[in-house]
């Protein structure tokens, strides 16, 4: 069973950028669709980006297209989220998951993702 740990979040300015992490033990990620979550404070867990496993294909919410880009570093067994352009409205809980197998028009819905890492903060402030 595939175990996720995120890392890289923190205080950033607004127009500042950050890149987030998700390694995995216990399982190759390629071998998994691998979706970031945000959760802010009183609102619904929402999808910001996926990429596919295999092929790579990924999927972005439209608050972040042009934003963010997801990558994967086979060789490290690592996603990354790099955000830029960041605003307060990006404050939230940054959550990666992974799914051996996730319908295309639920990628970016909490649905099909059976593992889940812990959380790390993202704030944006001045």
């Amino acid at each position: 069973q595939v175990q996720l740990v995120e890392s890289g979040g923190g205080l950033v300015q607004p127009g500042g950028s950050l890149r987030l992490s998700c390694a995995a033990s216990g399982g190759t990620l390629d071998n998994y669709y691998i979706g970031w979550f945000r959760q802010a404070p009183g609102k619904e867990r929402e999808g910001v980006s996926c990429i596919s496993r295999n092929d790579g294909t990924t999927t972005y919410a439209d608050s972040v297209k042009g934003r963010f880009t997801i990558s994967r570093d086979n060789a490290k067994n690592t996603v990354y989220l790099q955000m830029n352009s960041l605003t307060p409205e990006d404050t939230a809980v940054y959550y990666c998951a992974g799914g051996e197998s996730v319908r295309f028009w639920r990628r970016l819905r909490t649905t099909d993702y059976n593992y889940w890492g812990q959380g790390t903060q993202v704030t944006v402030s001045s």
